[in-house]
């Protein structure tokens, strides 16, 4: 710990100053340590505390609590094997996930970070181990950068700067959300950077790497990355109203459009990618609109101490020596009234921001979103840091700025003290770390008091700094190291999980890749633990969870008899002999497990598959179409799509708990109510579970056993609550009927189907007329055409791709582009344009 800059410095010097427009001596050297050591520290602790909570890597138990291993985990093993080339569809079109979805929006909303490349540096059974490397580089990146901005805002001691750069990438925020939302990450990581970008354009430098930053930023997640850039807007008005370079208004103004420069520039570059996933969450499968409800502000103040948890409050944990070191600021006259002022005024109002709806919506882009409503939050721990490090960086606060800063720390936790988020772990753990913080700050003063009596020579002068580094560094080290694993700890006990990948995911990988015959007829690998099952484990099925999921594709398949969670965003498979005929599944593998599934160890299964004869994937059906069975039922759906009548809809009589009705002997029962949670039961068989949960889950469709030769179906009810049943809950399915149907659309089906990356080519038989479907969900961004005529917006047949035949043709071909392509693609070509007028006259500048 340097000397106390509080002892030497007036109080009207500001020496938050930058030398100059230009690099401060040594000052690289400084930062590349500080960022060094912030990174090496960081990445120690963010393994301890895996290790500590037992989670895989460094343990037996799970680390894929809710997203984490139903989207996240899929997603980056299909990245690998995409980017390996050991997928059917390209980057526009991924062929594995409801039954064929837009992947260049899956890319730009869970991929497109350049660190998310890694992932094919790991063999493929060992996906959880690449995916937690993923999320360790980013939170090391993130200290690492933090560390190397605090010195470039202010110059001051570099194992300080690496110290507070740890603590931000090991904030609250991170340990509750970030490290289960990997992309989330990216804002973590951009937030610092953009500050950096900021610096550049107040100073009038690097008008070209700055573009570049912001582009990057919002490339690797956009959604972070707008939080991030509105974040780095606060710390440059600060920098603009307080630094001796912008000390007149035509500076402070010639800097603020400098930046608002590179980010329009920056942004622009980005537009391929940004335009392509905003317009697909405009046909994004919509959630229910949520009304922000501000957190308690006990519960707020809680979430400043370690060890605490929460969805519904903002994770602002980034350790009590940290926070300390923050609070002493508007208390410290060694820093300048107006850095101080403008710094402290910063964190209140955004403080503020995160409990008021009208700011709330404005962090969020204008939409509260489901789930955690405090995603900004990481925004203010490093405000927090910033102010942390300003009020440390010329040295030890005075006693007085310490103990006004302490008294503040201490009503905070006093008030924090009721809260539902307190952990048992978090009031032994913060006063441990507050009493390492305090005898540090004794031990730094003491040093500084030397400093000043000319006594710098004697041994305990020397050893009293790098005590009380070393303390501060146990104080936040323990602190992190119990944080995230009573973080991890909780999550695993209080949120939906998902089991470690392992035999049970292998065995269905290695009959999905045996049995795949694409683009002949479909294969799907059925349900494996975790979900997004063709992502993970390869096949073309039903199976897709990402929020982008198109509302045609949910609202399509859950209309006939699909179930789905994530309120329409999850469609899951569904194992039914109509459906498999009517999306051309041919193959399907069936799974269970050998043994019960437990959060400490890979599930092993007992894996089946069967083949049987499907339709091909673009069939032919007359035009103008016959009229269907009537009703709304999922029965008559399928039927109508199919263009066959193969269930017998029977006459329900409801007695209590029991439904009664006759049905065709052999045929089979299906049972069908998207709201009903319980059990049916065919009399005489096993109960079959519903978990009908309005409007975050539907039921799908299930198979409850064959009808007995008296032809008399019985179904006992046991619902959970009360039954809530549709008019028509109730199918008889005649398989010879269905038999007929799939020979019929076979036979007058295409002959040949040619898939590309995104491209369907189809042979018919000579003279089809009519409509040729082919079975994809009718996203937008299709385009189609019969013979040699030009590419057109696709037509939609009961919610699946239709092209007009006129028998004069015997093929079609049918292209997918992402919606938002073309237009990202002009916007970032004139941003290319732009940053091109923007360097060059700056290089002939710099070169005379």
């Amino acid at each position: 710990m340097p000397p106390a800059a509080a002892e030497t410095v007036p109080d009207e010097v500001g020496t938050e100053e930058d030398a100059g427009p230009g690099p401060r001596a040594g000052a690289p050297a400084r930062g590349a340590r500080a960022a060094g050591a912030a990174a090496l520290l960081t990445a120690a602790l963010f393994c301890l505390a895996t290790a500590l909570s037992r989670s895989h890597p460094f343990g037996p138990v799970t680390r894929n609590v809710v997203d984490l291993g139903q989207q996240y985990l899929p997603y980056h093993a299909y990245w690998r094997s995409f980017l390996l080339g050991e997928t059917h569809g390209d980057a526009f079109l991924n062929w594995n996930s409801g039954f064929g979805s837009n992947f260049l929006g899956d890319i730009g909303t869970y991929l497109s970070s350049p660190v998310d490349l890694l992932v094919v540096l790991f063999p493929a059974d060992r996906i959880e181990l690449a995916l937690y490397a993923v999320t360790a580089v980013k939170i090391t990146a993130a200290g690492a950068a933090m560390a190397a901005l605090l010195l470039r805002l202010r110059p001051g001691p570099w194992p300080v700067a690496a110290l507070l750069g740890t603590a931000y990438a090991l904030s609250g925020w991170t340990f509750n959300f970030g490290s289960t939302v990997p992309m989330w990450l990216d804002g973590l990581v951009a937030l610092p950077l953009l500050c950096l970008v900021g610096e550049w354009a107040r100073t009038a430098r690097r008008p070209v790497l700055g573009p570049l930053v912001v582009a990057l930023a919002w490339t690797a997640n956009f959604y972070t990355a707008y939080m991030a850039t509105l974040g780095a807007a606060v710390v440059l008005a600060v920098r603009l109203l307080t630094a001796e370079e912008t000390a007149t208004a035509r500076r402070r103004l010639a800097g603020a459009l400098r930046a608002a420069r590179g980010v329009l520039i920056g942004v622009g570059l980005a537009a391929p990618l940004v335009a392509v996933v905003f317009l697909g969450t405009k046909t994004a499968d919509p959630t229910p609109e949520v009304t922000f409800a501000p957190a308690a502000w006990t519960d707020v103040l809680a979430r400043f101490l370690p060890a605490t948890a929460s969805t519904s409050s903002p994770a602002l944990f980034i350790g009590t020596p940290a926070l300390l070191l923050a609070l002493t600021l508007p208390f410290n006259r060694a820093v300048a009234p107006r850095v101080r002022a403008a710094l402290t005024a910063a964190v209140v109002l955004v403080a503020l921001s995160l409990q008021w709806e009208p700011t709330h919506l404005l962090w969020h882009a204008g939409a509260s979103p489901n789930g955690v409503p405090y995603r900004q939050a990481f925004v203010l721990c490093g405000l927090l840091l910033v102010a942390a490090w300003f009020s440390v960086a010329g040295g030890v606060p005075r006693p007085a700025a310490l103990l006004a800063g302490g008294a503040l720390l201490g009503a905070l936790a006093w008030a924090a003290r009721g809260s539902v988020d307190i952990d048992r772990w978090t009031f032994p753990a913060f006063g441990t770390a507050a009493l390492l913080a305090l005898v540090a700050a004794l031990l730094a003063l003491a040093a500084a008091r030397k400093g000043t009596t000319g006594a710098t020579r004697l041994p305990s002068a020397r050893l009293l700094p790098l005590l009380a580094v070393l303390l501060l560094v146990a104080a936040q080290a323990g602190e992190a190291a119990v944080t995230g694993k009573r973080i991890e700890e909780r999550q695993r006990d209080k949120v939906a999980w998902s089991p470690r990948t392992g035999p049970w995911h292998e065995a269905v990988a290695r009959e999905a890749a045996r049995a795949d015959a694409w683009p002949r007829h479909r294969t799907d690998p059925g349900e494996v633990p975790g979900g997004n099952d063709p992502l993970l484990v390869g096949g073309q099925g039903a199976e897709y969870y990402s929020s982008l999921t198109s509302e045609v594709t949910s609202r399509t398949l859950i209309s006939l008899g699909f179930g789905s969670y994530a309120k329409g965003r999850h469609p899951v498979t569904l194992d039914n002999p109509v459906t498999d005929a009517l999306f051309s599944v041919g193959t399907r593998i069936r799974s269970r497990p050998a043994e019960p599934v437990r959060k400490d160890a890979p599930p092993r299964a007992e894996v089946t598959a069967t083949t049987v004869p499907v339709p091909p994937l673009v069939t032919v059906r007359p035009s103008p179409r016959p009229a269907g069975p009537p009703g709304d039922s999922a029965f008559a759906r399928q039927e109508r799509l199919l263009g066959a009548s193969v269930y017998e809809l029977p006459a329900l009589r409801r007695t209590g708990g029991t439904l009664t009705a006759r049905c065709p002997a052999g045929s089979q029962v299906w049972f069908w109510a998207p709201e009903y949670r319980g059990t049916a039961a065919l009399a005489g068989g096993e109960p079959v579970t519903f978990d009908g949960r309005p409007p975050a889950v539907s039921a799908a469709m299930g198979a409850l056993g064959t009808v007995p030769d008296s032809g008399e179906v019985r179904i006992a009810l046991g619902p959970g609550g009360r039954a809530r049943l549709p008019r028509q809950p109730v199918g008889c399915l005649v398989r010879a009927r269905l038999d007929s149907a799939v020979d019929r659309l076979t036979a007058t089906g295409a002959t040949r189907v040619r898939t590309t990356g995104h491209t369907v080519t189809a042979e018919l038989p000579p003279g089809s007329t009519g409509v040729a479907v082919l079975a994809v969900p009718r996203v937008s961004g299709w385009r189609c055409a019969a013979g040699d005529a030009d590419l057109r917006p696709a037509r939609a047949y009961e919610g699946l791709v239709a092209v007009p035949l006129d028998g004069r043709t015997g093929t079609v071909h049918c292209s997918f582009r992402p919606p938002g392509l073309a237009l990202g693609g002009a916007v970032g070509a004139g941003a290319l344009l732009a940053l091109a007028a923007t360097g060059l006259p700056h290089r002939r500048r710099t070169r005379g």
